[in-house]
């Protein structure tokens, strides 16, 4: 997705409140909306859903008396991001692994076993 194209989907999603138009509906982005889409930005980049987003967008607005509900987001994206993290770390070492079996493939140290076409060739 282009920048204009997400900047107008994070907008007609509500995302960046008190978004200001011109006669001809044309968006107007002033220092306000562009600190919308970079937590916006920020926040999704993060794998926060839309719809949380909004949630927490919406919570913003509301005041000072939504820092608990915001905080608890803020946590439940932490323990995503932790998650994915991990997950992460797991392929990557996986990823580690595939690449060291190759090299000893093309260094002819061990014949290849990773094309299925050749497995019948391989002996047990």
């Amino acid at each position: 997705m282009s920048s204009c194209t997400t900047t107008r989907f994070y907008t007609d999603k509500g995302l960046v409140p008190h978004l200001k138009r011109e006669k001809n509906n044309i968006r107007l982005f002033d220092d306000e909306a562009i600190r919308w889409l970079t937590g916006v930005k920020y926040l999704k980049e993060c794998g926060m859903s839309i719809d949380a987003i909004k949630q927490f967008v919406d919570l913003c607005v509301e005041g000072d008396s939504t820092i608990l509900a915001r905080y608890k987001i803020i946590l439940e994206q932490t323990k995503i991001a932790q998650k994915r993290l991990e997950e992460a770390k797991r392929t990557a070492e996986y990823m580690e692994y595939k690449a060291n079996h190759y090299r000893q493939i093309v260094d002819q140290r061990i014949p290849d076993d990773t094309n299925p076409g050749k497995w019948d060739q391989i002996p047990v």
